[in-house]
């Protein structure tokens, strides 16, 4: 073969771009200790303005560096098919590694050499692949730039192999998405740094998100004055380890669309693009950089403290392109012809980009795709790209590897203008005040309690004082007032002493002066002195009259009154000797009474006791039964004395008699009552008139009250049989009812009070309005929580309970009055359902069964009874129930559920 030649026969021309080292082309800059003031955008060559990735509250960073992209050539290896239809012919491209060239043959005598950055044999790794590939954009986007790493070839190719392999079964087989995020959460801190994920595909010009399927036809947003594009609309995941990060990748693969063409059976038929965000905090840095001087041209302490901190940002984009394939050799037809033909129409626009760029074109038709708008800042914009071709050996593919080649030769002339993006993180500093402002503020609202408390305690020492100044003050003044006050008194007494003795002195002397002269007055005087008595003697009498004739009227008005008492009293001892005889009358019928209820209640036993030993011919009607006579014609016969008696007795007696002495001091008459009022409440016709005069309320209340286990166990029976009417049980409901009888439950210890009380639950569970009251009151509580008994009979009316409950839920449910999931399930019925379902006694079983094909009627149900078994016990009971009509039901359920259709089919079952 001859040797090859230059492209169009000549020496291949070199350029300034050509005559740069590979790692001048692609060398990262350093971001400056200090950051120099933004410039304006550096124009490219022929005049264009790259757009500029500066942002409002820009803290610093270099003004743009140019460099120019970065691509590599991958050679996969020959296919199965390949190999055997090509045995005979060599392959149209020979690589130089090591001279970083590779040869496109034309013919076994002449070929094309074209230079890379990177030449990447079929036997290159994974490892190979990243390190010269994509690691040193991740390096970048770790400082601060924005990144871009974007495979583009011919389907089949490998692109999708190379980029977004996961490698689960060999870590070696790991791509570039895997390991790019590996680096990153290595050189990130949780605590400070922050890396976010959006996964999307561009399907037929709509941007969908992978991560949300439901999230398509996504809005591209680009920033009027910088030019940067963003997409508001799609879904950004914080990621944290590798761990959530593969999950998410495996959640994009499977909604990503593929097909089966001819050149590939899992065809990409959509664009992926991986974007990553990272945010990172810089540490270190000091106010030299960005000063806040104060007013003494110092920077203060406060204002050191309050420096908004820098913060890095810049994203890395991995764009895993879907392959240019000719229809006549994929053999796309349909549906998936208009997919290709939507590729190949992106793919061309985005290469009249790199036309334009590499031209410098004055104009670059960047909007004539949704692709080339997202690829704006990768190609001529601010980020670092670099771009891996892919080819394949095969000759028959000639034309799309020369395609693929001149592609990337164009790619290499495309230059960008990279630059560091730093801002001021305001949020956190914004936060930081915050939490500054409260602790000032919990320590100013400190102080001023200290000092409140300080000015409080002044107050009170400075008042104790003044209550002792006064205090001392008025003992003081107080033992003055009595010093003067006494020196006051021993003047006034010695004043009247002197006073005295001059008056006895002047009395002494006028007597003497007037026997002298007058003998003869005293005479008159004493005549004066006896008439002045004589008219008070008879004043005296006269007063004296009036008051003899007053007591006489009083007496007169006294003995009327007393006659009347006397009549009164009179009155009153007949009303009291009436009373005697009525109450004397009222113990007679009391004690009638009670012996007709000693032989009603030991007829009763009587009959209890035949019912237990099965004598059927003997039995009689027992009390403590919850289901009427009527329903039970081999014992109407026997029935007829009791029956008989209690009617005659009702007749005779009256219903208001007798639910009075329910309420009787004496234990025996109120539990022979409430027998007597439990077997008038079995017969339907007596049911009303027992609620009309107020019986439901004496017998709930006897469940409040009465600690009794035999009256409870009678009045939850009585409560049962009347249960069984509709409007009783809105009633029962209405009074607290069903606490009562899961109080009565959970207090019982005798398993027929409990079958009492789980057969009345067992009749409020069939009512369709009371489902909700029963479940918020705790009714299908207070039922699963009498299953621990373990007796038959309790377990029997447990189940009937939760058939009803089931039953009418399933009809509210396809009325459209109830929606979401069970209440039963939400209780917790579920698990005890499940695992009596086969249980030994045929009423239990059969109403369990009845329970479970009602729960599995509704979609809503069947995750929970799927996670529960419950989905075998239906195949169970669909083949193997004895009773034809619940395995009929069973099979119908399992049919007409897509949801228990779908997991019969996983399980390979079939049905």
């Amino acid at each position: 073969m001859a040797s090859g030649s230059y492209r169009n026969g000549g020496p291949k021309p070199t350029s300034k771009l050509d005559r740069l080292p590979p790692s001048t082309a692609y060398s990262t800059p350093k971001p400056s200790a200090k950051p120099r003031p933004s410039a304006a955008p550096v124009p490219r060559r022929g005049g264009s303005v790259a757009p500029a990735a500066a942002s409002a509250g820009k803290a610093g960073g270099d003004a743009g560096v140019p460099g120019r992209v970065r691509v590599a050539v991958r050679l996969r290896p020959r296919n199965a098919e390949e190999t055997i239809a090509d045995a005979d012919f060599a392959d149209c491209v020979e690589l130089q590694p090591e001279l970083k060239r590779l040869k496109l043959r034309k013919n076994n005598w002449e070929s094309e050499t074209y230079e890379f950055d990177e030449v990447l044999t079929e036997f290159a790794s994974q490892k190979r692949v990243y390190e010269v590939v994509a690691k040193p954009v991740v390096e970048s986007v770790l400082e601060g730039y924005n990144g871009t790493v974007m495979a583009y070839g011919q389907t089949g190719t490998g692109k999708t192999y190379t980029l977004g392999r996961l490698g689960e079964e060999d870590t070696a087989a790991r791509g570039i998405m895997v390991r790019a995020m590996e680096d990153i959460l290595a050189d990130t801190s949780p605590e400070t740094d922050s890396v976010s994920v959006s996964y999307l595909q561009l399907y037929m010009e709509s941007i969908q998100d992978l991560l949300v399927p439901a999230n398509d036809n996504i809005a591209i947003i680009e920033d009027p004055k910088t030019g940067d594009v963003s997409l508001p609309g799609a879904t950004s995941v914080d990621i944290r380890d590798q761990k959530s990060f593969m999950e998410l990748l495996r959640l994009g693969e499977v909604h990503r669309f593929a097909a089966n063409t001819k050149l590939n059976t899992e065809s990409s038929r959509s664009h992926a693009i991986l974007i990553v965000h990272v945010k990172r905090s810089l540490k270190g840095r000091h106010d030299a950089d960005h000063g806040f001087p104060s007013e003494n041209g110092t920077n203060s302490t406060l204002v050191k403290s309050f420096r908004p901190p820098i913060v890095r940002k810049s994203k890395l984009v991995v764009v895993d392109l879907a392959g240019s394939e000719r229809i006549d050799k994929s053999g796309s037809e349909g549906h998936t012809l208009e997919e290709a033909k939507s590729i190949n129409l992106s793919l061309s626009a985005l290469g009249k980009c790199i036309n334009a760029l590499a031209e410098n074109s004055p104009h670059v038709p960047v909007r004539d795709s949704k692709l080339t708008r997202l690829l704006r800042d990768s190609f001529g914009g601010s980020a670092r790209t670099s771009l891996v071709v892919t080819i394949g050996p095969s000759p028959r593919h000639r034309g799309e590897t020369a395609s693929t080649i001149m592609f990337g030769q164009r790619a290499m002339k495309v230059e960008n203008m990279v630059k560091l993006k730093e801002e001021f993180d305001y949020k956190s500093l914004c936060r930081r005040l915050d939490i500054e402002l409260d602790k000032l503020m919990a320590e100013n609202e400190r102080q001023r309690k200290d000092f409140e408390d300080e000015i409080e305690r002044i107050r009170t020492e400075a008042d104790s004082r003044v209550a002792e100044v006064e205090k001392g003050y008025n003992n003081t003044l107080e033992n003055e007032r009595l010093k003067y006050q006494q020196d006051n008194m021993d003047s006034i007494k010695k004043v009247e002493e002197k006073w005295m003795a001059n008056v006895n002195r002047a009395r002494v002397e006028h007597q003497s002066a007037c026997l002298e002269k007058a003998p003869t007055t005293s005479s008159s005087a004493d005549i004066v002195e006896v008439r002045q008595l004589l008219e008070n003697e008879k004043i005296l009498r006269q007063s004296t009259e009036e008051v003899v004739m007053n007591l006489k009227c009083e007496i007169s008005h006294w003995k009327r009154l007393e006659a009347a008492g006397n009549s009164e009293i009179v009155k009153l001892r007949k009303m009291l000797d009436s009373e005697a005889n009525q109450k004397h009358k009222l113990e007679e019928e009391i004690a009638i009474l009670r012996s007709q209820l000693l032989q009603l209640s030991f007829q009763a036993d009587e009959t209890s006791r035949s019912l237990d030993r099965g004598e059927s011919g003997k039995a009689l009607t027992g009390f403590d039964s919850l289901v009427p006579q009527a329903r039970h014609p081999q014992l109407r016969d026997s029935a007829n004395g009791p029956k008989a008696s209690i009617a005659k007795l009702f007749e005779q007696v009256g219903l208001q008699k007798i639910l009075s002495l329910l309420e009787s001091e004496d234990h025996d008459v109120r539990v022979h009552a409430v027998k007597v009022v439990a077997n008038l409440a079995a017969e339907e016709a007596n049911q009303d008139k027992i609620v009309e005069a107020g019986g439901l309320t004496s017998l709930l209340m006897l469940l409040r009250n009465s600690e009794d286990e035999t009256i409870r166990r009678v009045a939850a029976g009585a409560i049962a049989n009347l249960a069984m009417n509709e409007t009783n049980q809105e009633l029962i409901m209405a009074q607290g009812g069903i606490v009562l009888l899961s109080m009565t439950a959970a207090d019982a210890e005798d398993p027929q009070t409990l079958r009492m009380v789980a057969g009345a639950i067992a009749n409020l569970c069939g009512n369709d309005k009371l489902q909700m009251k029963l479940s918020v009151e705790g009714g299908i509580k207070a039922l699963l929580g009498m299953v621990t008994c373990g007796h038959p009979d309790v377990l029997a009316q447990v189940a009937r309970g939760i058939a009803n409950f089931a039953k009418c839920e399933s009809r509210a449910s396809t009325q459209g009055n109830k929606v979401g999931v069970s209440l039963l399930i939400e209780d917790g019925a579920l698990p005890w359902i499940v695992k009596n379902a086969n249980h030994d006694a045929s009423p239990i079983r059969r109403h369990i069964e009845l329970a479970l094909c009602h729960l599995a009627q509704h979609e809503v149900n069947a995750k929970d009874m799927i996670s529960e078994g419950a989905l075998w016990e239906l195949v169970r009971i669909s083949r193997d129930c004895s009773r034809e009509d619940i395995r009929m039901l069973a099979h119908r359920t399992l049919i007409s559920s897509a949801t228990l259709r779908t997991e019969l089919r996983r399980l390979h079952i079939e049905f």
